[in-house]
């Protein structure tokens, strides 16, 4: 195994597989809808884990799946325990990401001044 993934990497890349297979098919809240785990970063301690999310939805609909995720922490937390042979299950907090709506929207940027540069030329 190389040096660069450490044990952290390996852990949070097994949270997000377990998170993402637990809120598809065990998760009952209503308030989470389709949402995506775009990456996990578990402290060197393995005390926390930052799940970061992101979803296709308003900005009411984001609020009421934080307030689905924050609430469903602890249940997802003990979930993972049985799933994951780790002395400490990091306690689990969710971020939404917006990197993906960034980059969206300097996608619709780029493509608005291409198609000005092009009726300019013409």
């Amino acid at each position: 195994m190389p040096r660069d993934y450490s044990r952290t990497l390996r852990i949070a890349d097994q949270i997000q597989r377990e998170l993402a297979d637990l809120i598809r098919n065990e998760l009952k809240d209503k308030r989470v809808g389709m949402i995506t785990i775009t990456g996990v970063d578990v402290s060197q301690d393995y005390g926390h884990a930052k799940i970061f999310y992101t979803s296709l939805g308003s900005a009411e609909d984001n609020f009421l799946t934080d307030n689905g995720l924050q609430h469903a922490a602890t249940f997802l937390r003990s979930q993972l325990s049985h799933r994951l042979r780790l002395r400490v299950v990091p306690l689990l907090h969710f971020i939404y990401d917006k990197s993906v709506e960034r980059g969206i929207r300097l996608s619709q940027l780029i493509d608005k001044a291409v198609k000005e540069d092009e009726q300019g030329r013409e």
